[in-house]
């Protein structure tokens, strides 16, 4: 499939209100602006992928579609309190290297363990945040702290001139999930432009250290016991469209299904997955064959999907760019690839696709499990 997305090896919270602790291991990752006893506080999150796995997806499933494709931050909400009626997160790719630790957020004693509001390890320690008021700081990077807190953060603000401030604005009516664009700073850890430390989250400066409401939202981390986890979401366009000789399918009247789903996959490689499209009743011919064993190409904006079978969350949706369905000789075709997605769960494939002049989604109940290999 045109879409791929990658698990954090690493991911945490950072906040004020302790600017020691560490919050390394907790199911959740929290962005706020809040007051405690008339004191502005404020979280950040921080998140790192592997290197390794960012180079293979570029290589090796964007690979001949490169430089275009698009990298997306995705974190899902768990909830969110005193939200503005409009507000903007912003993601930087982060400048110091960090250690997760093992810390949960109200621990008592505090955990200690790794990086924190005020350092990018266990403390006390020395390996403080590459800030300004530490004294000189490298170009193109920065940070943002009160005076009361120094702390939370260093990141690249640009490169080559280039900003690498990603954001996304978002109001009430909104789920208020992230999906932050950040494909410049993952092509420079790519091509080890900058070292890869991951990315920073936080809200806009006008929201930290909030005193007049207290804005949290709470999203889920890489520890969490649901199916949303954070991901970094690879899209890009490898449909083909040379469907030789079969005819075109155009009535809505018809057939179409997947032919070769054999219902159970391990989490690796990737499966394709072939479709046979046909009308109900096809025209009658003078052959030697059966006109119902026909094969027909659906039309060249025809896209899937994939649902979560539990849930009935669409977990890919129809994208007219990335999840558009290919065809040659044979028949129309896609690709998924199942270490790209959450292993153990039921995923149900959909279709749209226009024909007699509407739009059809095709639901056929045709499920696949993905199950961890070994």
């Amino acid at each position: 499939m045109a879409v791929y997305r990658i698990f954090p090896e690493k991911d945490t919270f950072i906040f004020t209100e302790n600017v020691t602790a560490n919050a390394g291991k907790d199911e959740i990752l929290e962005l706020g602006g809040y007051p405690m006893s008339g004191v502005g506080q404020t979280s950040r999150m921080l998140l790192q992928f592997r290197l390794d796995e960012i180079k293979d997806a570029v290589n090796n499933k964007v690979g001949a579609a490169y430089p275009v494709y698009t990298a997306s931050l995705h974190l899902s909400l768990a909830a969110g309190y005193e939200l503005p009626a409009s507000y903007s997160v912003h993601s930087y790719p982060i400048y110091d290297s960090w250690v997760n630790g093992t810390g949960k957020y109200g621990d008592s004693p505090v955990d200690k363990s790794g990086a924190s509001w005020a350092y990018i390890q266990s403390s006390p320690s020395t390996e403080k945040w590459t800030l300004p008021a530490y004294g000189a700081i490298p170009a193109n990077v920065t940070g943002s702290y009160s005076s009361a807190y120094t702390g939370g953060g260093a990141w690249y603000y640009q490169y080559g001139g280039e900003s690498l401030n990603t954001s996304q604005s978002l109001s009430l009516t909104d789920d208020h999930d992230l999906n932050l664009n950040i494909t410049k700073a993952v092509d420079l850890h790519y091509n080890d432009s900058i070292v890869n430390n991951g990315y920073i989250v936080k809200l806009s400066n006008d929201l930290e250290f909030n005193t007049t409401s207290s804005i949290r939202l709470k999203y889920y981390g890489s520890d969490t016991n649901t199916i949303y986890p954070p991901y970094l979401e690879f899209k890009w366009d490898d449909s083909i469209y040379a469907p030789g000789s079969l005819s075109t399918l155009s009535t809505d009247d018809c057939y179409i299904q997947v032919t070769n789903n054999r219902g159970e996959y391990i989490d690796e490689g990737k499966q394709r997955f072939r479709l046979k499209a046909r009308p109900k009743y096809p025209v009658r011919t003078f052959t030697t064959s059966s006109a119902y064993n026909t094969n027909y190409a659906l039309p060249a904006a025809s896209y899937w999907a994939l649902k979560d079978n539990f849930t009935d969350e669409i977990l890919v949706p129809f994208d007219t760019i990335n999840t558009k369905i290919s065809c040659d000789a044979t028949g129309s075709y896609f690709d998924v690839y199942m270490d790209g997605i959450q292993p153990e769960r039921y995923y149900k494939i959909l279709i749209k696709t226009t024909l007699d002049g509407s739009t059809t989604v095709i639901d056929n109940k045709d499920i696949f499990k993905v199950v961890r290999n070994g």
